[in-house]
This record gives structure tokens, C-alpha cells and sequence, in this order.
């Protein structure tokens, strides 16, 4: 997060700006707690985890500039409903109960990590606590299949216009508006006559959300538009 401060042996080491450079020395500072943790002997019973809390805010004249692009090749940016606002890394290091370079490609929320710390603390969450949150601990453990989901699709909210949402079930996303609904121009449109009004993508086929395939299947869209209007009607997925 701003601001961008590197301290002087990084400035000007990335080749990406301040940026690039405070990258490079969050990623020499995170080799040292991991360094202090293995020495201390500790890392075996600590869960390490790396993550954002959100996309970037990135602009196309800030890939031309500096020849890097943030998101990751994922549409849009922060706060917006494309991928680019909201998908993330997240990287765990646990070498007591993780193995080591397992990949999974299972959808979780940041709302779950909730639930997730409970259990490994053997707590039970009461009902009126983590309304959204299901722990993705058997993922962590490689105990739950690949094809079986961790928890619910997930309902989640653009950042600049209040109305637009998206959910993401399986493969498909659902974002009940046109335009980014964040800070990528623009941020909202209205459809034209015969149009659809939503952008529906298959994510498994289409990660870059190029083709809205809104009009090809409405059977699909009404039914996300249902699950995402009964989320919102019970104000909770758990």
C-alpha cells in the first residue's frame, strides 16, 4: 500500500519504480521472519501467510511506463468486479501441516479465514459470528478433493458503484452490471436496447474476461442471479 517507501539499498534495484523497489525489499524482509522463524525453531507449528487485500491500482500508462503489469494479466484493477480488483495470491507456509509447493484451485474469501483460525484452534464459531465465513483448513491439509468446493459461492461487492456485484460459482462469474464498477473507465454502462444487462464469463476458459457470455446462456444467468439475490436477502452464505 501507498505510500511506497523502499529503503535506500533497493531504490532504483526493480527497474519498476518505487513500486518494483518496495516489492523487492518486502520480499527480502519476508525471507528474514521466515529465516528467524526456521532458526528459532519455530517455523514447524507457525502458519505464514502471504496475501493482499486487493488488486492494484495499476494503470495502462503505468504498464507502457514501466513495462510491468501489476495485476498480473487479470482485467481491471482495484475495487473493481474483474478479477484484477479482487483475485489474489495467496501463499502458505505451515511445514508442520502444509506440503510444500501444492497448488489449489479451490475459491476462497478472506471472510474465511475466520472460520479457518478457529478450527485450527478447535473452536466452533457461533452462529451470529463469521456470517460468511467457512474454513478452507482441509485445503491447507490436502484433505479435500479438488472437485468438491470448500464453501458456497462467493457474493462480493465493486468498490465505486454501490449496486454493482458479482458471485462466483465453479467456473462462471456473474457481475450484475456493464463496466468495471470500480476504477477502471468506465466504471459503469448502460446496456442498449436488446442488450444484455450483466457480464457473465467462464473463468476456466476466458480468466481474462474478454468474452461476456451474457446472451449465450440465460439460463446460467438466471440462476447466479438467483443465488446472488438470496445471499443478499438473508444478509449471510453461512
Amino acid at each position: 500500500h501507498t505510500p511506497w517507501l523502499p529503503s535506500p539499498e533497493f531504490v532504483g534495484k526493480s527497474g519498476a519504480g518505487m513500486y518494483g523497489d518496495f516489492t523487492m525489499m518486502v520480499d527480502a524482509e519476508i525471507g528474514r521472519i521466515l529465516a528467524a522463524l526456521d532458526k528459532s525453531g519455530l517455523a514447524e507449528d507457525t502458519l505464514v501467510i502471504f496475501t493482499s487485500d486487493n488488486g492494484p491500482t495499476w494503470y495502462e500508462a503505468d504498464v507502457q511506463r514501466l513495462g510491468h503489469a501489476s495485476a498480473g494479466g487479470w482485467r481491471g484493477m482495484k475495487s473493481d468486479a474483474w478479477e484484477g480488483g479482487h483475485r489474489l495470491p495467496f501463499i502458505v507456509r505451515w511445514p508442520g501441516r502444509v506440503k510444500a509447493g501444492t497448488v489449489s484451485e479451490q475459491t476462497i474469501c478472506f471472510t474465511d479465514l475466520l472460520a479457518t483460525f478457529a478450527e485450527i484452534c478447535g473452536a466452533r464459531l457461533p452462529n451470529d459470528a463469521g456470517p460468511d465465513s467457512f474454513s478452507f483448513l482441509p485445503v491447507l491439509e490436502g484433505a479435500q478433493p479438488a472437485d468438491k468446493p470448500i464453501r458456497p459461492p462467493i457474493v462480493m461487492q465493486a468498490g465505486s458503484a454501490a449496486s454493482m456485484m458479482m458471485i462466483r460459482s465453479g467456473d462462471w462469474k456473474l457481475i450484475n452490471g456493464l463496466g468495471s464498477g470500480g476504477f477502471t473507465k468506465p466504471s459503469f454502462i448502460k446496456p442498449k436496447p436488446g442488450e444484455p444487462a450483466v457480464q457473465l464469463y467462464n473463468l476456466r476458459t476466458d480468466p481474462a474476461e474478454t468474452t461476456n457470455l451474457a446472451a449465450q446462456h440465460p439460463d446460467k444467468v438466471k440462476e447466479l442471479l438467483s443465488a446472488m439475490q438470496a445471499t443478499v436477502e438473508r444478509g449471510r452464505s453461512r
